[in-house]
């Protein structure tokens, strides 16, 4: 299975968003890092006008062109991406008249920069990367937000009785950590490291198994799986419920092409959100799919992950105002926080983040 935060740390993914006027919640309700080339055909969109009685057949229904986009994966197709194969594979991208090449991910892999440059038409990143993109200058705009509570945690062993990060923090020990990510940075700042030593994350499980007083940095839906299936007794804790909480696997485009062309746009969205709904339905289509392509995990462990990641998708919010949802309080306290951190030299303006229109 990846080593998902050494991903998230050798990829630092999320992406930038660009500014564009009128952003507010972006939703509501609604392998190989080559790429897997498969995508799906359009379906016929739109029909003649009926006939008037007696008179000649009506002409047949023109099909609506199709539209040839692809999608950056910032990682290896792994759950995490789940609704956007189930979109391609249940036909919602060809419904949409869109035809969706997924291009999957790894370590290095710039997301941000293939959207911003033009690369892409759509690419996947964090929200801390997308505002910290934008501050750079990155022409990126953030569409959907699959995770509504971040799955970023902390792993120790159940056998330490800890009863969360400050315990763990505090306990002595060994802590593998990526000190570059941000939520390493506020864990730091908030209860500091002095009392654990820390070590560089190097990705998978091996050296947590081996020790009993070895904690790691971890996905909550990847690591701990992997752990508990090697023999060891993972507990893990989201960075999250400690008050920092970014959005992650961001949809994310080129601000120039929400004003070029904002119905593709809008029908990208669509079809990611049924493709959401569709795999958390019933995952298992999109789940062959992927394990064909990320031959790393095997199919036990999709299915963990799968499930593992449903209450972090699925939260009263995204169940009240619809899959994807992003709001500007949310924005407003990532960007006061990566400011006070360090990562952002002031909180950027907000008001062009946020497309009210989808």
């Amino acid at each position: 299975m990846h080593s998902r935060d050494s991903r998230r740390l050798a990829l630092q993914r999320l992406a930038s968003l660009v500014a564009l006027p009128l952003f507010a919640p972006a939703c509501s309700r609604s392998s190989s890092p080559e790429g897997d080339g498969r995508s799906s055909a359009a379906s016929p969109q739109g029909s003649a006008p009926a006939a008037p009685a007696q008179s000649a057949p009506a002409a047949p229904a023109q099909a609506a062109p199709t539209a040839k986009v692809k999608l950056a994966l910032n990682w290896v197709p792994e759950p995490e991406f789940g609704g956007f194969y189930a979109a391609r594979e249940s036909g919602a991208f060809a419904k949409e008249g869109l035809e969706v090449e997924i291009l999957g991910g790894g370590a290095g892999v710039p997301v941000v920069q293939m959207v911003a440059g033009g690369q892409v038409d759509f690419g996947l990143a964090g929200a801390d990367e997308v505002l910290t993109a934008r501050a750079r200058g990155a022409d990126v705009l953030p569409l959907f937000a699959v995770f509504q509570t971040s799955p970023q945690a902390i792993m120790t062993h159940e056998s330490r009785g800890a009863k969360g990060i400050a315990d763990i923090l505090s306990s002595g020990g060994t802590l593998a950590i990526e000190p570059g990510l941000p939520y390493a940075a506020y864990l730091k700042k908030k209860y500091g490291f002095n009392k654990v030593k820390v070590v560089p994350y190097d990705g998978g499980v091996a050296r947590f198994v081996a020790d009993k007083n070895f904690s790691q940095q971890c996905f909550i839906t990847a690591e701990p799986i992997a752990a508990k299936r090697k023999g060891s007794d993972p507990a893990a804790f989201l960075v999250a419920s400690e008050g920092f909480n970014p959005y992650v696997v961001v949809v994310i485009t080129r601000a120039a092409l929400w004003k070029e062309n904002p119905e593709r746009v809008r029908a990208f969205i669509r079809a990611t959100r049924e493709g959401w709904r569709s795999y958390l339905h019933d995952p298992t289509r999109a789940n062959e799919v992927m394990a064909k392509l990320n031959t790393s995990m095997d199919a036990e462990t999709f299915v963990a992950a799968a499930e593992a990641q449903r209450p972090l998708i699925e939260t009263p919010e995204s169940q009240e105002k619809g899959l994807g949802v992003m709001t500007r309080e949310r924005w407003e306290t990532l960007a006061k926080q990566l400011a006070d951190l360090g990562v952002l030299e002031k909180v950027p303006p907000l008001d062009d983040l946020l497309v009210a229109a989808l």
